[in-house]
């Protein structure tokens, strides 16, 4: 799940809700969409392993 910051940049949040906090996890802020989307693959990606 990818939103846009105040600042223009944008952040990877999970897609499930944290049970601890309530809130969905930050996975890693970036500076264009595209490098937003492309991480959102590889942590799927990385998700499938074993």
């Amino acid at each position: 799940m990818i939103r846009k910051l105040k600042t223009g940049e944008y952040r990877l949040y999970s897609r499930r809700i944290d049970p601890r906090t309530g809130k969905r996890r930050n996975l890693g802020t970036f500076a264009t969409r595209e490098a937003a989307e492309q991480h959102e693959r590889e942590v799927q990606f990385f998700k499938r392993q074993h």
